[in-house]
């Protein structure tokens, strides 16, 4: 599947719009990246998406190792950026950050539905296991982090299904992909990291309900042999999560910023193959 051609398509503001054309002009960005993501192949699908729950894994590792030395939970959360930082400057991929541009492709008519649930399935999979990988080997390498792996896992594990959670899991999707869109608005590297630690700094020290996050630790708890929850679990706690993971991303960030644009929304579905 390829883009129209006929030329760099034409990014102002109709009369009397009163949106900025850096809004449109970042639409137009996401557009191209999401029909490049779902496009992608098999391969280079799984990789990215296991490279991406090794980078979150390290996060993990490291809000471990400094809450189980200092005690200090937001100490530690502030630890754990360094695992999306390097989410972004490897350019690996978690499945909760494809609400925004594949799902913008989507609508634009770049892509189809089902090349979307292809990349969230094949994201989310790859993402767990490179995630319990990591966490057999974090359990068995630093034993001294087995109670605060175990501590940190059972808060999720027990969330159970409730508003509470439920709210939990919307935010942790607002966040994810509040920080995708605020990493699509520039091209500097500097904003973008700022935007990394910020968010996930939020992410961990609020103790929302990300899927991919909270099941990585969740793995450690379990792995230890020490924890106060199973498998069934954790498996219960993953479907919830996503669930409302995708309907914040979705709902709260997603669809409020494709009516910013409604007029390159149009024009791009004019102008799509697909759909």
């Amino acid at each position: 599947m390829s883009r129209p051609s006929g030329g760099s398509r034409d990014v102002k503001a109709p009369k009397g719009s009163r949106e900025e054309p850096e809004i449109e002009e970042t639409f137009d960005r996401l557009v191209d990246e999401g029909h490049t993501r779902l496009d992608r192949p098999l391969l280079p699908l799984v990789a990215t998406g296991f490279l991406g729950g090794v980078d979150v894994a390290i996060g993990v590792l490291m809000y471990l190792v400094v809450d189980t030395k200092t005690g200090n939970p937001l100490l530690a959360s502030l630890a754990f950026t360094v695992g999306f930082v390097a989410l972004l400057l490897a350019n690996s991929e978690l499945f909760t950050e494809n609400f925004l541009v594949p799902v913008i492709s989507v609508v634009a008519k770049v892509g189809t539905v089902a090349q979307l649930v292809r990349l969230w399935g094949v994201t989310l999979v790859a993402n767990l296991v490179a995630g319990f990988v990591m966490a057999g080997m974090i359990v068995v390498a630093l034993p001294d982090v087995h109670d605060a792996a175990v501590e940190a896992g059972s808060h999720y594990a027990h969330l159970g299904v409730s508003w509470r959670s439920f709210f939990l899991a919307v935010l942790a999707g607002a966040v994810i992909t509040l920080l995708t869109r605020m990493q699509h608005a520039t091209e500097a590297l500097g904003p973008r990291l700022v935007a990394a630690v910020m968010m996930s700094f939020v992410l961990v020290g609020a103790q929302l309900f990300h899927s991919v996050l909270d099941s990585i630790l969740m793995f450690c708890g379990l792995l230890t042999g020490k924890a106060d929850y199973g498998w069934l679990d954790w498996l219960g706690a993953l479907g919830w999560s996503a669930f409302g993971n995708l309907l914040g991303g979705l709902v709260l960030v997603t669809s409020a910023r494709l009516l910013r644009v409604p007029h390159r929304v149009e024009e791009s579905r004019e102008e799509g193959q697909t759909g």
